[in-house]
């Protein structure tokens, strides 16, 4: 359920109710790393990582208790979206998990915890010798 509160009221139950603002200000604390990591994942981790990252959350991984299915259709657009890339990128990677063994999803999605490694353990990109002296030969160029 969603409520929509003045700002006046707000402030009143934040003042008036303690244990309501401890649960709002932990809420806000967690929404608020939880925007960090996600910025951090979008700038530093490649498209295959975003995705592998958002699948576990989705199936509750590292919360306390077992990972369950994800509950819910989300579609191959919605995740691409969500991990800011295109549904055929999000469609080659769920191929590629599905066929490591990674996931099953058969009406429903069922993420497996060898997925964690693709998050953990990820291999840097070995870029080919000719990107590499490319790109060092521009940085050793100067521009007046």
């Amino acid at each position: 359920m969603i409520t929509r509160l003045e700002k006046a009221a707000m402030v009143a139950a934040l003042h008036d109710e303690p244990d309501f603002a401890e649960l709002f200000m932990a809420y806000l604390l967690s929404r608020n790393s939880r925007i960090e990591e996600d910025l951090i994942d979008q700038l530093f981790n490649s498209s295959e990582k975003r995705l592998a990252r958002l699948l576990l959350l989705l199936a509750n991984f590292g919360k306390e208790g077992r990972p369950e299915p994800i509950v819910g259709k989300f579609s191959q657009e919605t995740l691409a979206e969500m991990i800011g890339t295109t549904r055929s990128r999000v469609s080659f990677f769920m191929n590629k998990f599905r066929k490591l063994g990674f996931i099953e999803y058969n009406g429903k999605l069922e993420v497996h915890h060898s997925l964690l490694n693709v998050v953990l353990y990820d291999k840097p990109e070995i870029k080919p010798r000719y990107e590499a002296a490319s790109a060092n030969k521009f940085r050793n160029t100067s521009h007046f």
